[in-house]
Order: C-alpha cells, then structure tokens, then sequence
C-alpha cells in the first residue's frame, strides 16, 4: 500500500477543474505536498461548486474536466513522484434535477420495476406505491402542471412520464395522478417523505451500496482508476450513513488492491474507529480539536462563562442540555419523516402505537453520545443511551424497554435503520444548530470537536499524540477543510480572547452598543466571527451572519425568517463598514491581538504538520485561512501568488514573522522535511522545557530511539508577553540541530528558548547530519 507524506485538498469545479488542478502539481511538489487530495469528481448536478450531489457515478464530470482531466491530473503527478487522493460520496446521489441522474429517472418513470429500484432507499407502502417528491410550493400547485415533449413539467423542473400513461387530451393532474411518484408541498417532506436522503437534503436521496449490484455499478469507474493507474487513495464521505459501513469499506478494500482509504468520521471524546473498519484513519476532526485547545488558556474559562451567563441573562448555557434539546427538535422536527419511518418497522405485536414509538425513538436518539453504533460495537452505548432516555421520560420508560431488544439485534431492520438515522440527528442537532447557539468561544464549536473540554494541557496532549502515533499513525490531521465553521486562522485569532477575557467582555460591550442585535449569545457569535475574519467583504460576513442567525433558531429560521430580527443583523454587520466607531472598535481590537494571533497559527500550522499523522494543507490555507463556514471555505485560491511568494522564501527571502510569507515559509519547510526525511517521524516523544515560561512552550521529537524532528512551538503568547517572555526557559538538544526555518544551529546540550524561537514563535530542528551529541 502507498501511503502519503502529506495531501494537499483541492475543490475541483467548473471554475477550477482538473487541467487546472494538473497545472498546479508543479507548485504542490514545490511547496513539499506528496499527494494532491480532490473533491469528488464524479458527474454531479451541473453547476455544483462542491461535487457532493453526484448524478452520475459512471463517469469523471465533464464540467469538471472530464476523464482527460483525470488523466492530466495523474500524468502531472506521476511526473512529479506524486499521488493522487479522491473523495468520493457513497452515501446518497443528487436528485435535484431529474433528467441529470439516469437512476432517479428511471426509478420515477418506471418505479418499483425499475432496475435502480432498490438502489434507492424507498418506503413503497407509505407512498401506495408512489415516491413522494416535495417540490411544489403549495399542493394548489398541482394544477400548474404543464405536459411538454412527453414530459411533466412544473416551471423549470421535468419529471419523466410512464409509458401508458398519457393520451393526447389528458388533464396534467389526471396524468400525473397515473405516475409512480408524487409531488407535493415542500412543507410535508419533514414528517411525509418515504425516501432517505442526507440529512434532511431531500434534493440527495440515499442508496443502497450495501446491495452488492448496486455497489458495482456506484463503484465501477472508481475501480477502474485503481486498474489503470490513476489514483492512490480514497476519502470516503459520510460512511455513518452507510446500513452497514465495515462490510462497505472491506468491499471497497478489495476493489481498490488494499489502497490507502480514509473515512469522515466524528468521533467524539473517548471514542475510537470500529476494529473491523478496512481504512487507515479518519479525515482528521479529532486532531483539530486538540491542536486547537492545546492553544486556548485554560484560566479564561470562568469569564467567558460569566460573560456567557450576562449575555444569556440566566447562568452559563448547560450544553449537554442543550443539545438533548436541540436533538430532540430536529427529530420531532425535519427529520420526523426518519423518525416514523423507524416507528413503523416495530412490530405490531409488540403493542406500540406509531406515535409512542416515535416518541420514544426520538428521546433515545436525543440521548446518543456519539454519532451511531456499528453493532454489535457499540452496544453498551445503545443501552446507555436508553437507560438515560427513560430516565429522562419516565413515562417513556416501558416504550424504551419494548425498543431496546430490537434496537440490539443487527440483523433486525429497525436496527439497521435506527444505526443509520442516529448520526443524521446529530449531525443537524449539534453541529449545524447547538454550534451555533454555544458561543462562549468560537473556536471550541467545531466539527469533530466536544464545545465543553475548554482546554488541552500539553501534558494530556502529549499522551493522546502518543496514542495516535501508536493506534492510528497513517490517519490525517488537518486544521481547515470544506466543512470547517471557521478555518484555522479565525480560530487561532478567537483562541486569544480566552487570554484576554476582559478585554474581549469590553470590545463586545462596545459592539453590542453600537449595533445592537436582541440576542445577546448570537451577538458574541457573530463578532468573534467578524473579528476573525478580519479584515472580511460585506457580502461574505452576511452571508455569514444570516446563516449562522437560521442554522442557531433562536431568533429567526430558514423556514419563517424573522425580518425584523434579520433586518438588524444586517444593520448591524453594515455598521461594521459604514459606521466608524464600530469600524474602529473592530480594527482596533484586532490589531490589539494579532500579533498573539500569528503566533497561534503559526504554532498550530507547524504542530499539525509535524504531529503523528498524515497532514493535509486545505488549499491556500499556506497564507492566512480567515474564512467562515461554507460557502466562504470554498472561494478561489490565487496559487500565483503563492508560488511567486514561494521563490522569494527559496531566494534567501526570510519573512517577518506575523506575516503571511511566515506561515508560507513554515508550510513548505514543515512538508518538505516530512516528505524528504521520513525516518525523521517514526516515533513520538515530549519534549519538557525548564524555566520559568516553560508552561508556555509546547515541544515534541518525532525520533524512534535516534535523534528526530523536533518541533517547538509557543502556547499563550499574550500571558508569556505579560510575564516577561522566556527569561530563563530552555531545554536539551540531544544532537546538533539546524532550525530549518532561519537556518540557525543549536545544541547539542542546554539552550536557550529565548535564542531558539528569537526570530519566529516556532521552530522545526532537525539533526544536522553527521554531528551527534
């Protein structure tokens, strides 16, 4: 199996595609990537700007470059010893428009005697035998139907008609009465739909992978990459939404020649990947969230619980009640439809009406500490979240019992579904709703992250490195990626205020005066988003302030936005802009704090990419990632820029530090070193400073026995200026050492931090060959 280095993600497009992706492989090798990373590339609904609503698995998106593309993409990469990594999207395809996805097609057209009927996941006897489609704007709308070149259409979208159904004359409604799909209000899809989908996206509809036919036909283009050559490495999406996700992964093993596979996984705190899983790792959530708290000060927690609490005009948000709440919403709420539909596998015999079932149903999954169970792992999970369900509602307490054997039996499909439907209510209740209503500091609200561990003391981080180092060596580590809430800059730029909660209290004092918004938690959100960001357009920061205000509902929704409400967020972000003294307050406190700021992220940026693992750089996160969530993660790279910027740092160019070149300069040297000296990270052990800042240096060897890199990095930059900086600090190099950021040598023996990090926060000493203490 070929293993990579590092990756380098790209956002494959029509704005980007993979001749364009091919002409970049020169500066990725440059920059010292060892594999290039893309987002999926399969046919997806044309225009799509992230490719995860494939249409079309049979083939490369000819929007995107099409299979030339590919070839191209490969052949630059070959040329330059690298290889190739590519996402792909098992869970569900995209069904916005019919006539791009030949399988959702012919299921609407043909319906249960569809070959692609069981493709799909459909409740059959819930619809009569039809497939429900929520896309009318009221059910009036049925008599807006229009027949045209033997098709249904309503407005601009076409829905197949089937043979025998429509003579010359015939009412739209009458034929549309005759199809083996119906359309409806969109407003019924939450509790109404009987198709699976993503989430609660009904414009991507789940299928079946787990059907070894279906399977082959999803996955015969991937196989043919691996027979011809062309890709090293899969990245596979969302396999919690997978009926069974190990039989999945070894099936994907095998077609692939045992290539190197990583999953999307959320583990939460003390979990770990299931043994039987066929991958080498995750796509690397788990090791953000420690890099970043590693990076937060622990002793700022109390005041922005109190500055929480104010906020709140009650005490500090209780999050695990929070989220049982906010869990328990979405699955009385858009994702009912899943829900009924588990109720309605449980056997009559067992005495359960449907409503009680789903009731009960639903407080378990509200009480789910992970994402799901892969039974029979994870059982003891599955009983622990009942017994807190009951507890919980004792009323419920017979119902959970009745639930629980099922639940318990793999083979029962209640249990399959139940498995499968978990994870999608935590996903919405967490990440995309409790995230955005826990606000205390933003940088702790991110995916894969748990929002009540504040901190990482480098003591602990230090033994969870060493367990990844022996349990999960070839598992990425990434800091950005498309789904990221906030990338890392604005996280390392937010983690500040938990040095400087005073300050922070004040500046937002002054905000909230100046533009004030009724709702105190959002408004701590949204400028710790503005002040990371900074400096930030209009149009992206309310994009942001929108969504965040519709994904938290507090105060106003996506399905019955709250005008007046959203009238003053926009007030409130143009303030930022058109008002001085709120222009002011912000440019002020950023400049106040950037410098702790750089440091942050250039100790982050150096700590992931030398840490155990297989780091990924997302793209042009090599200069400053100050973007917000999706779509603002996902905006076009200027890779000139970068490459120019690179030859003056190859030129003998050494940058300040603080600046965007600095972050450039650790990037490259970091994934230089990795790729060209692996026998350099073979190992994983801390590195104690002595002296009176010795709390505020992190340090690491990644030696095996021999000598290996060492990285040194600075933790609480503002509390170490307080105190006084590194006076006395030091630690012991055990052989000559050369930092390959400046240059310098130290060692072997006692030296100083002071004159080890003199020029930049970090440091990456590696043995100067030949030279041992």
């Amino acid at each position: 199996m070929r293993v990579p280095a590092s990756t380098y993600r790209l956002q494959i497009r029509r704005g980007f595609t993979l001749f364009d992706a091919a002409a970049t492989v020169p500066y990725l090798k440059s920059l010292g990537a060892d594999w290039v990373y893309l987002s999926p590339i399969l046919t997806a609904e044309q225009g799509s700007d992230h490719g995860y609503d494939v249409t079309d698995p049979s083939a490369v998106d000819p929007e995107r470059g099409g299979p030339e593309g590919l070839v191209a993409l490969s052949r630059a990469a070959r040329e330059h010893g690298m290889g190739v990594l590519v996402d792909i999207v098992p869970n569900h395809v995209g069904v916005a428009s019919p006539p791009q996805n030949p399988w959702w097609w012919s299921l609407l057209r043909e319906g249960r005697e569809s070959p692609y009927a069981d493709a799909f996941d459909v409740d059959w006897d819930l619809g009569g035998g039809r497939i429900r489609l929520p896309m009318l704007g009221s059910d009036d709308d049925l008599d807006k139907l229009e027949v045209v070149d033997g098709e249904l259409r309503y407005y601009d979208h076409r829905f197949p008609i089937a043979p025998g159904t429509y003579t010359e004359g015939d009412s739209p409604r009458d034929v549309h009465n005759r199809q083996h799909y119906e359309l409806m209000d969109w407003r019924r899809a939450d509790s109404e739909l009987n198709y699976r989908r993503f989430f609660a996206v009904t414009t991507l509809a789940g299928i079946r992978v787990e059907e070894p036919h279906v399977f082959e036909e999803a996955h015969a283009e991937v196989g043919r990459w691996f027979r011809e050559g062309l890709v090293d490495g899969l990245r596979v999406d969302h396999p919690d939404g997978l009926a069974d996700p190990a039989g999945y992964l070894r099936w994907l093993k095998d077609l692939t020649g045992g290539a190197y596979v990583l999953v999307e996984k959320i583990l939460e705190p003390g979990e770990s990947l299931p043994g039987e899983f066929a991958t080498e790792g995750t796509t690397g959530y788990d090791a953000l969230a420690d890099v970043d708290r590693v990076f937060v000060d622990p002793a700022g927690e109390a005041a922005l619980d109190a500055l929480d609490a104010s906020l709140r005009g009650t005490a500090s948000a209780d999050y695990a009640e929070m989220i049982r709440g906010t869990k328990r919403m979405i699955a009385d709420g858009i994702l009912r439809s899943e829900v009924l539909r588990l109720a309605r596998l449980v056997p009559e015999s067992h005495g359960l009406a449907i409503e009680d079932a789903a009731d009960a149903i639903a407080e378990i999954i509200a009480s789910f500490p992970v994402y799901r169970t892969y039974l029979p792992t994870g059982a003891e999970v599955l009983k622990e979240a009942c017994e807190s369900a009951a507890a919980h509602r004792p009323d419920l307490e017979v119902a959970v019992g009745t639930l629980l054997p099922l639940l318990l039996d793999p083979a029962n499909p209640i249990a399959v579904r139940f498995q499968q439907t978990s994870g999608m209510v935590m996903a919405k209740g967490v990440e995309d709703t409790a995230f955005y209503r826990y606000t205390r500091l933003g940088t702790l609200t991110e995916v894969g992250a748990e929002p009540t561990e504040f901190a990482v003391a480098p003591d602990e981080f230090h033994q969870r490195m060493a367990r990844r180092q022996a349990e999960l060596p070839l598992s990425m580590t990434t800091l950005s990626t498309h789904d990221t809430k906030r990338s890392e800059d604005a996280r390392a730029r937010i983690s500040v205020l938990a040095e400087l909660p005073d300050e922070w209290a004040g500046t937002l004092a002054s905000l909230r005066q100046l533009a004030p918004i009724p709702d105190g938690p959002y408004e701590n959100l949204l400028w710790q988003a503005v002040i990371g960001a900074w400096p930030a357009s209009r149009e992206r920061l309310q994009g942001y302030a929108q969504k965040a205000a519709r994904e938290a509902g507090n105060s106003t929704t996506w399905t019955n936005p709250d005008e007046d409400f959203e009238s003053r967020v926009r007030g409130a972000v143009d303030a930022a802009f058109d008002d001085g003294r709120v222009a002011t307050v912000i440019e002020d406190f950023v400049a106040r704090i950037d410098a702790y700021a750089a440091s942050n992220s250039l100790a982050a940026k150096l700590v992931q990419l030398t840490m155990p693992g297989v780091p990924d750089v997302y793209q042009g996160s090599e200069f400053w990632e100050r973007s917000l969530t999706d779509p603002d993660n996902r905006r076009p790279v200027d890779f000139a820029v970068r490459q120019a910027e690179l030859e003056k740092l190859d030129g003998g160019t050494l940058p300040a530090s603080g600046t965007e070149p600095a972050k450039l300069l650790v990037t490259s040297r970091a994934l230089r070193v990795r790729r060209d000296r692996p026998e350099l990270f073979q190992g994983y052990a801390p590195v104690r400073a002595t002296g009176a800042a010795a709390g505020h240096l992190l340090g690491f060897s990644r030696g095996d026995g021999a000598p290996g890199a060492l990285t040194l990095a600075t933790r609480l930059p503002a509390g170490l200026e307080a105190a006084g900086g590194w006076r006395d600090t030091a630690v012991v190099l055990s052989a000559v050492m050369r930092d390959e950021l400046t240059g310098a040598v130290h060692g072997p023996g006692a030296v100083s931090v002071a004159d080890v990090l003199g020029t930049y926060p970090v440091a990456l000493l590696v043995p100067v060959e030949g030279e041992q203490g």
